[in-house]
């Protein structure tokens, strides 16, 4: 709508985990190769954690795009399942029949799938998001097949990726056994202030600009201070920006357009009745 009025070939704002438009920061750079490096070291349980809407589901997208073809991912985006339901989202990914079977068949039948699997020089995956909603007796199912493996390797990679309510959850002293089995734990934060005007001025470039002044330093100031740095509010606010600008006939975004998109955004409290 707004693309062709500032010179862009698609929208650079959208808030779907289009890895293409991944802007990694130091930190986002860090835990990619760490989740790399889990998954072709056979390392087990390896967890990601981030605040709500700082990318961590782009990561994956991006994470999966980077796999080698020897390397193959489950990707688990319903977490609240029971342990049947999650043996039977793995067999449909790796395209293995699972109707009219118990979960203790599938279990055995996912074991014998995985070694050989590993004989054949391949890597199984098991990617769980949203894994803060997982129950403590669904991560006791995760750990125990986590113990698949040979005396060398390990025959499943689990990757668990949540919120920090998951941080929280693993601290739990039932769980202390699970909390054993990860080898790798890294965070993810939101932006700093540049880091912020970087990652604007990124997805503009991602989407044709020509400029990246189209947004103006104190509008950037202001878009992180209404985000707190988190990209997919930043994604948010840019869009319903460059919408304002398109439909006013400005062309570079000013702090005041920016305070009338948050405006646009904020829900109105109910009002009282009469």
């Amino acid at each position: 709508m707004y693309t062709d009025f500032f010179g862009l070939s698609e929208k650079p704002f959208n808030v779907t985990p289009d890895p293409r438009f991944l802007y990694l920061t130091p930190a986002h750079r860090e835990a990619l190769a760490s989740l790399v490096y889990g998954i072709s070291e056979r390392m087990g349980i390896v967890c990601l954690i981030g605040e709500l809407g700082t990318g961590k589901t782009t990561l994956l997208y991006k994470l999966m795009e980077d796999l080698n073809e020897d390397t193959r991912a489950a990707y688990i985006f319903n977490s609240k399942i029971s342990f049947k339901e999650l043996l039977k989202s793995i067999f449909s990914q790796l395209g293995l029949p699972s109707e009219r079977k118990s979960a203790s068949t599938l279990l055995e039948e996912l074991k014998t799938h995985l070694t050989k699997e590993m004989l054949y020089g391949k890597t199984v995956t098991l990617i769980i998001d949203e894994a803060q909603n997982l129950t403590p007796s669904l991560l006791e199912h995760i750990r125990l097949m986590s113990n698949m493996e040979t005396p060398r390797q390990k025959l499943l990679q689990i990757l668990l990726v949540g919120q920090p309510e998951l941080g929280e959850k693993l601290r739990n002293r039932d769980l202390r056994q699970f909390r054993q089995r990860i080898t790798s734990l890294r965070f993810i934060c939101p932006l700093g202030e540049e880091d912020t005007r970087e990652y604007i001025v990124h997805r503009l470039k991602i989407a044709g600009a020509h400029s990246a002044n189209i947004f103006s330093s104190n509008a950037v100031g202001r878009i992180f201070q209404y985000s707190r740095g988190v990209p997919r509010l930043i994604n948010t606010v840019c869009d319903n920006a460059m919408l304002i600008g398109y439909g006013t006939g400005k062309k570079t975004i000013e702090e005041a357009v920016i305070d009338e998109a948050i405006a646009d955004l904020e829900i109105p409290p109910v009002m009282a009745k009469q």
